[in-house]
């Protein structure tokens, strides 16, 4: 089973991108959220693979964090959702508000997601919500230390995405920093994410 692409974006679609990993290419089904967030072509990739094998294929899909990788997971476990699906779900929607709407059981935020039915998403709420992803990992993911921190979080970040950095590099070092400095200011945390993404 693959489990992990490191390698060279040679392609990219809303919904695909292929990977070149020692010149083999893997085409790889991505959510928005990840799309969005890729290197254009040619840049380096690295992807959390979730092999799907059926009688007539074996599918890659791809997600640059671990909350987007769980979540899809899940929901593949839901009765009546296919990966398919999973991937309409995880662009419709921002892991974060996802995992609220299952928590709060908003059937309305959840049908608002294309190709998602009320019966369909009742059945992600009933059978999701004792099994959401653990608050740490939703956190991680987030690169927020404490729930006071995502409005400076998102200054830093945009602050590295200006200054060139790619958003998943960004990201890694903003959740650093964070954690190096919980008490600093916009100054002293892109110090210390800058010093993160010298290393």
């Amino acid at each position: 089973m693959i489990a992990h692409l490191r390698g060279r974006i040679l392609e990219k679609h809303p919904n695909r991108a292929v990977v070149d990993v020692g010149g083999v290419g893997y085409d790889v089904f991505v959510p928005l959220s990840t799309f969005y967030s890729l290197g254009e072509p040619g840049s380096e990739i690295a992807l959390r693979i979730h092999t799907h094998v059926r009688e007539d294929a074996l599918v890659l899909y791809g997600f640059l964090t671990l909350l987007e990788q769980e979540l899809f997971e899940r929901l593949i476990g839901v009765g009546g959702i296919g990966p398919k699906l999973a991937l309409a779900v995880l662009s419709g929607i921002e892991p974060r508000d996802l995992i609220r709407a299952i928590e709060r059981g908003d059937v309305a935020r959840l049908t608002a997601i294309p190709g998602v039915g009320k019966k369909t998403a009742e059945r992600i709420v009933l059978e999701l919500k004792d099994r959401l992803p653990r608050a740490q990992l939703v956190a991680a993911a987030v690169g927020d230390v404490s729930a006071a921190a995502p409005e400076l979080r998102d200054d830093v970040l945009s602050a590295l995405i200006n200054l060139g950095y790619h958003r998943p590099l960004a990201e890694k070092a903003v959740g650093s920093a964070l954690k190096a400095v919980p008490d600093g200011g916009f100054e002293p945390t892109l110090k210390q994410a800058l010093r993160e993404l010298a290393k």
